[in-house]
């Protein structure tokens, strides 16, 4: 018996087409970084400001910015209004990455339920 194994999500092998997939989500997974990526949606901003507004302490915000950063999801940049001040903004290449990943998870399962629906039509007749 052959166990169907997912293709890699991205060329390269699958170790290390996943590992940058893997870091996306491990990073999305906690509540907090996915406020701070929903605040970062709409434009840049300092930690302090991301801090505040997710009721998180500068430290926590900090280390979360932290793992953001490590997993390719957001960048520190310069604020326009004062070159001494750091703000962080999101990086579209892993969310591109992302996207690709589910678009491919969602064309398996519309062929699936295709072919199960064409089943279903062709057993009930």
């Amino acid at each position: 018996m052959s166990i169907d194994r997912p293709a890699p999500a991205f060329s390269g092998g699958a170790g290390r087409a996943r590992a940058p997939l893997d870091s996306t989500f491990g990073a999305l997974a906690d509540p907090a970084r996915r406020g701070a990526v929903d605040l970062l949606r709409k434009r840049p901003r300092r930690a302090g400001e991301l801090a505040e507004a997710l009721g998180i302490s500068a430290p926590a915000m900090s280390r979360h910015l932290r793992l953001l950063r490590t997993a390719g999801l957001v960048e520190r940049d310069f604020d326009s209004e004062d070159a001494r001040a750091t703000v962080y903004k999101l990086r579209p290449e892993r969310f591109a990455e992302l996207r690709v990943w589910l678009e491919q998870v969602e064309r398996f399962w519309t062929l699936q339920l295709d072919a199960f629906k064409a089943h279903a039509e062709r057993t009930r007749r």
